[in-house]
């Protein structure tokens, strides 16, 4: 039997465990194609400044972190794709050793719970058009596609943009 995880707010002491767990799951899932130390790499690391300028939570099983993610308020420097009335969410991550445990259905269930509870009538996330986890996920979640909002941060990425209507 699995052991319960449980999500909540990340605190400073969590911040090295964000990092190390932001950079090595995007890294085992091959989506950092300049590598753990590139540009992106780099910004996945920074959590400290997602803990700062929006909501980082983290998943915790048996006292250690497993999982993070960042939920972009309205006025984060985050936020990419979200407009009125949404949440966005962004870097969920899950530690490889996590995999398959359901920490990123946690993660994604705490995610619409805090965007009802500010009375959001849409969560919105983007993924990598290379990353079928993680659209996997968000499907069994009852997103849907979003494909008006898709973009491209630099030429070689696709991001997917997908919603999920909470009204």
């Amino acid at each position: 039997m699995r052991s319960p995880v449980v999500v909540r707010r990340a605190t400073v002491d969590d911040l090295a465990a964000t990092a190390r767990i932001s950079v090595e799951a995007y890294t085992g899932a091959g989506q950092l194609d300049d590598g753990p130390d590139g540009f992106y790499g780099t910004v996945l690391a920074d959590t400290g400044s997602r803990e700062s300028d929006a909501l980082l939570l983290v998943a915790v099983r048996q006292e250690q972190v497993v999982g993070t993610v960042t939920i972009c308020t309205p006025a984060s420097p985050f936020r990419e794709i979200g407009r009125e009335g949404e949440v966005e969410f962004r870097f969920l991550a899950v530690a490889p050793e996590a995999w398959g445990h359901g920490v990123g259905d946690a993660l994604v269930a705490a995610c619409e719970e805090h965007a009802r509870s500010t009375g959001s009538n849409r969560l919105v996330i983007c993924v990598r058009d290379i990353n079928s986890a993680a659209m996997t996920l968000y499907a069994r979640h009852g997103f849907q596609r979003l494909p008006e909002r898709d973009w491209h941060p630099v030429p070689q990425v696709a991001l997917l943009a997908f919603e999920k209507n909470l009204g």
